[in-house]
């Protein structure tokens, strides 16, 4: 089966590598805008004519090449594919790119074959450490310390900097791997909330550690020393980097922490069965409490991990409908109880048989019975 997969790896440039880096950012910045306002000036403009059009650009603009000609070609494609989203409503009209947010740009690998030998402009080196890239050359990395090299035939790097001024690089590869059917011998259902993040059908529960909300008072303070200082200055600069840093803190103790949940799932039971959620649907509450809560949660994001971690251990992933009363019904009897669309209610005993239930590790229950018929 063929599997394309990403490794991420922090960069450590020299002063010079960093100069060139931030000068290709600024070229496929510069294309990317030049096109978009061509596109608003003269409408009906075609991706053929606009990488027709490029070495024009180039000529009349000797800057572009100072960095790699394939940066400038994937900011064309970034731009069409951004319009052919938008005519496909599924997103909005094209923005210009500001200089002020994360940076990025994408180089594809390229090989070649010289004396029966193979060269390829971009190579990963887990042992000494060291990515080779397109005009840069060799560069320091950190990750992967368990790994002696990367499996898989690389099709391009997305070097990019973090607006905590940290640099990093993205290898995309593609490879043939085997994947073995798991052999079904447990089953659990997956209910996910807000209070606690997930609950499995084997009573075990995920607290959600709410980290947004351990960070809350330290990003309004944050926020209001921005708010008073000279926007441009040093110190506003400064301040900006730390709220960026706090941010980034709190992306990546999420990112673990559902990594982790995903992986213990998956290791543990062979079909996995979730309720089909929509989180766009879920934003509509008026509560501002709850939105906060829910965009803390990643519910989404937990999915799709359990989705793909299955799918790469040979597991069986199944969602049911979105709409399903999973806790509106009772696991034992199957009635229907209306008045638990109240969301305070946490623990019942069924009017129907009496059993007593608590309302996350039944709907767990329903929704694995959902999945079996």
């Amino acid at each position: 089966m063929e599997i394309y997969k990403a490794y991420k790896f922090r960069l450590y440039p020299t002063d010079d590598q960093k100069v060139l880096i931030n000068k290709t950012f600024g070229c496929k910045r510069f294309v990317y805008n030049y096109y978009l306002n061509y596109f608003k000036e003269n409408k009906g403009k075609f991706r053929y004519d606009l990488h027709k059009d490029l070495p024009k650009l180039k000529e009349e603009n000797e800057f572009l090449k100072e960095v790699d000609s394939s940066v400038l070609c994937s900011a064309v494609d970034d731009l069409c594919k951004a319009f052919n989203d938008y005519y496909a409503k599924r997103k909005g009209y094209p923005n210009f790119k500001s200089k002020f947010s994360r940076q990025s740009y994408r180089t594809s690998c390229v090989r070649s074959r010289y004396k029966e030998k193979e060269y390829s402009n971009i190579e990963v080196d887990l042992l000494s450490r060291f990515i080779k890239l397109p005009k840069l050359g060799k560069v320091k990395i950190r990750g992967y310390r368990n790994r002696e090299r990367i499996e898989g035939k690389i099709l391009n790097a997305t070097i990019s900097r973090e607006t905590t001024n940290k640099y990093y690089v993205s290898v995309v590869v593609v490879g043939d791997i085997l994947i073995e059917k798991a052999i079904p011998t447990s089953i659990v259902g997956i209910d996910l909330g807000i209070k606690d993040l997930v609950i499995t059908s084997d009573g075990v529960k995920y607290s959600n550690d709410k980290i947004l909300m351990k960070y809350e008072k330290r990003l309004k303070r944050l926020q209001r020393e921005l708010s008073r200082r000279e926007k441009g200055s040093k110190n506003y600069l400064k301040t900006k980097e730390k709220i960026a840093r706090v941010h980034a803190k709190i992306k990546n103790y999420r990112k673990h922490y559902l990594n982790d949940i995903a992986n213990e799932i998956v290791d543990e039971h062979d079909i996995i069965v979730t309720e089909s959620i929509l989180v766009k649907d879920m934003f509509k509450n008026k509560k501002k409490v709850f939105n906060k809560s829910l965009s803390d949660a990643s519910l989404s994001k937990l999915c799709s991990l359990i989705e793909w971690k299955s799918k790469i251990k040979g597991k069986i992933y199944y969602k049911i409908n979105t709409y399903y009363p999973s806790s509106q019904i009772c696991s034992t009897c199957g009635y229907k109880n209306e008045k638990l669309k109240d969301l305070s209610i946490r623990e019942y005993d069924c009017p129907k048989c009496g059993s007593h239930n608590d309302r996350d590790i039944n709907a767990s229950l329903n929704i694995l019975l959902g999945a079996t018929g």
